[in-house]
């Protein structure tokens, strides 16, 4: 399997340290508001490379961090007028909800920030005795300057980081661009004691502490959105390697892309969001997964409702290939369509490349329906294909009112009339009528079929 690198900018060979498991570590969300869409692609991507390495024989180890204690949270539960616990509770359960409808497999732990303050201390406290950090009055900041490859993940010098800066110089700091660690308490501000004074866990600190306490000092993989590159994973770089004495801190870091809404990235700070319990109540979950990794990880997808409705259109197909159907015997071979699949899977996840054999085997086996060939086994293969993918193929939970039935009947037997009066045109027209008003129409060697 290759992935690509985002420190080394290559697509590489992926080994890990064992050769049997697999330790993943995720960026998980600061739980203030409701999961949103752009929050999804990132953990669909992530729950997608997880199911292909377990059908690839690895015990994947999975850890996904909730950062619950942020200046935004204290912000928002400030102005709700309740505690930030119950602000982040709220939303953190909103997250498991709509990941679960997106079936997004569960992660081995998810710890919390705020649950994990003696273990941070005592990170932090191991980075100021090595002369990685310093204590600043009542906050503690890392000494970038020791870090000898710091901006290499971003691929930034400390120059341009200091001339591009528009953070208000810190005159605590030795460094402007040192970072906090622990960051000393304000007034109304949630607080804990700490050898430096009452305070609270700077950002990064929290994912360097909670990795290498679940998944030990080394990561085979580390995960999250293009937008964490910089500040974020570059100074867990920093810290982590500061901490354990080992290099590299993770051998592969994985970033997806962002999700767009028209010319901006969809995003809390922008406003722009389109929650995942708003888009599942227009699209299936199925459609709106498959949507999701119509476009390479790596790159940008614009969200659109008119794209997800058309992905809705074409999983019926996948559904009708499913369905059951007489045989003589002869056996439709699925296996090079397998091969394609897992190619595009162990290069660097393709998942459109992947999707599209998908569909390529769906309607070979539609059409070797109609010869009466012997498709369980193709069918089976489909079906493992879309477990990888962690698409379901159920059908939507929609109903149409029985009175309504025996019209679309009624065209479509108007439909092949037409057809076999060589009226294609109309014929057409009351297709594709139809597939406007979201009912999928899939011609079958018995007759139309609808849905």
């Amino acid at each position: 399997m290759k992935l690509y690198n985002t420190l080394n900018r290559t697509i590489e060979e992926f080994k890990p340290y064992n050769p049997t498991e697999v330790k993943v570590y995720v960026c998980g969300v600061t739980p203030y508001s409701s999961t949103h869409v752009g929050h999804a692609l990132s953990y669909v991507v992530f729950d997608v490379l997880r199911r292909y390495l377990e059908y690839s024989g690895f015990n994947v180890h999975h850890v996904q961090n909730f950062t619950d204690v942020d200046d935004k949270i204290i912000i928002k539960a400030k102005e709700e007028g309740i505690s930030e616990n119950e602000l982040t509770e709220r939303y953190i359960q909103d997250f498991f909800a709509t990941m679960d409808a997106l079936n997004v497999l569960r992660a081995t732990k998810y710890p919390r920030a705020t649950q994990e303050i003696p273990d941070i201390i005592e990170t932090i406290n191991t980075l100021i005795e090595s002369g990685h950090a310093y204590p600043a009055g009542a906050d503690v900041f890392f000494r970038v300057k020791e870090s000898i490859n710091y901006g290499e993940l971003s691929n930034r010098s400390t120059e341009d980081m200091i001339s591009g800066s528009r953070i208000e110089i810190d005159p605590n700091k030795e460094n402007p661009i040192d970072f906090a660690l622990w960051k000393g308490s304000k007034e109304g501000e949630p607080s804990w004691d700490s050898p430096w004074g009452p305070g609270r866990p700077g950002w990064h600190i929290e994912c360097t502490t909670m990795s290498t306490k679940y998944l030990g000092d080394q990561l085979d993989i580390h995960g999250g959105g293009m937008d964490l590159v910089f500040p974020h994973h570059e100074n867990e770089i920093a810290q982590s390697e500061a901490y354990t004495s080992k290099q590299p801190f993770s051998k592969i870091w994985m970033h997806n892309g962002l999700l767009q809404f028209g010319q901006d990235k969809m995003s809390k700070s922008i406003g722009n969001l389109v929650s995942v319990e708003e888009a599942l109540t227009k699209h299936q979950p199925d459609a709106l997964r498959l949507y999701l990794l119509s476009s390479h990880y790596r790159s940008p997808l614009n969200y659109s409702d008119e794209g997800c409705e058309a992905v809705a259109r074409s999983l019926q197909r996948l559904r009708v290939a499913l369905e059951p159907s007489a045989a003589n015997g002869t056996i439709l071979d699925a296996s090079e369509y397998k091969t394609k699949f897992l190619n595009h899977m162990s290069n660097d996840l393709d998942t459109p490349q992947s999707i599209a054999v998908m569909f390529d085997l769906a309607r070979e086996i539609n059409r070797a329906k109609e010869s009466s060939m012997e498709v369980a086994e193709a069918q089976n293969e489909l079906k493992t294909m879309g477990n990888i993918l962690g698409i379901t193929f159920s059908l939507p939970e929609t109903a149409i009112l029985s009175n309504v039935a025996p019209f679309i009947d009624l065209l479509l037997e108007i439909r092949q009339d037409l057809r076999q009066a060589n009226q294609y045109d109309l014929a057409d027209k009351i297709r594709n009528t139809l597939q406007d008003l979201n009912i999928n129409i899939e011609d079958t060697s018995t007759g139309p079929k609808w849905q």
